[in-house]
């Protein structure tokens, strides 16, 4: 029987997916230094919302987004303005590598939300996934979070959590657009989302602006990180969604640390350990077990 989805064109937004979110942690790295957390994250979406509400229109697909704008804007709040804030926050104290590697954790959380929210409860290999994936975070968790600032004032601990916070949302707002915004344009779910991501972000980033005005090269950042790693990123995220479902389109944050690993090597000089190798290994293998993707033979 032939796939009703064509294997070719469901790859290529796959990995060009994973290229384009892996390098918005180098790009949020270089912006939030000079920004802040919460102004990175505010730009970075009114930015995708003025790089997609002229194509929306364009499109001709304006009345839809009328129709639709309540929940498509609290998918914006749920899936971009609270995890951007995040991961902005978590990348002031830990490397986009660590960051990318606990971002893998979205899958976990996914299978966990499914159990709880939409009693798909887990059996057999798929439990023992979860306990796998966890035993993953704490053991990353333990070697480098820490709650004990150190001479500069840093913290990790605060960071990790804000990371697991930001997989967690995104993991709710997957399954939240399945079941209530399935059949709506993927560019429609992008606008929408982003539009009400920015509404929601407006003041805080007013009010935390940076008295002195950031260089070039940050707002260059935001502008990258805005327009491919948002608005063309989720436009290809909502057509994952739609053509492959929540949990297989989750699985691209199996990737994503990969890219995220060689970006931060080649242009901020991160050093990856042995030992974050090891924990995302683990990560990966129990996420990938407790989302049915991977199967033990007996």
């Amino acid at each position: 029987m032939n796939s009703p989805h064509p294997k070719k064109p469901w790859l290529i937004d796959f990995v060009l997916l994973a290229a384009i979110w892996g390098s918005s942690f180098l790009f949020m790295r270089l912006g939030t230094i000079e920004f802040g957390a919460l102004p990175t994250a505010g730009v970075r979406v009114a930015i995708a919302s003025l790089f997609l509400l002229p194509l929306l229109l364009w499109r001709g697909q304006g009345p839809q987004l009328a129709r639709h704008w309540k929940k498509t804007f609290f998918i914006g709040l749920l899936n971009s303005a609270v995890p951007f804030a995040c991961f902005s926050f978590a990348l002031l104290y830990i490397s986009t590598g660590l960051s990318s590697i606990l971002n893998a954790t979205v899958p976990l959380f996914g299978a966990l939300v499914a159990w709880v929210w939409l009693k798909d409860r887990p059996h057999g290999m798929r439990i023992l996934g979860l306990v796998i994936g966890f035993v993953g975070v704490a053991l990353l968790a333990w070697d480098k979070a820490t709650f004990k600032a150190d001479a500069s004032g840093l913290t990790t601990g605060w960071a990790v959590l804000a990371c697991l916070l930001a997989c967690l949302c995104y993991a709710i707002s997957a399954s939240y657009t399945k079941r209530y915004l399935s059949g709506l344009p993927p560019l429609v779910t992008a606008t929408g989302s982003q539009l009400g991501a920015t509404l929601g972000l407006a003041l805080p980033t007013l009010l935390l602006w940076p008295q002195r005005m950031p260089g070039s090269t940050a707002w260059l950042a935001l502008l990258a990180v805005g327009v491919l790693c948002t608005g063309v990123a989720y436009i290809l995220y909502f057509r994952l969604i739609e053509n492959v479902g929540p949990a297989r389109s989750l699985t691209v944050t199996f990737v994503v640390p990969v890219f995220a690993v060689i970006y931060g090597t080649l242009f901020l000089n991160e050093v990856v350990s042995s030992w974050m190798v090891l924990c995302g290994a683990i990560i990966v293998c129990g996420t990938a077990l407790s989302a049915g993707l991977l199967k033990l033979r007996r």
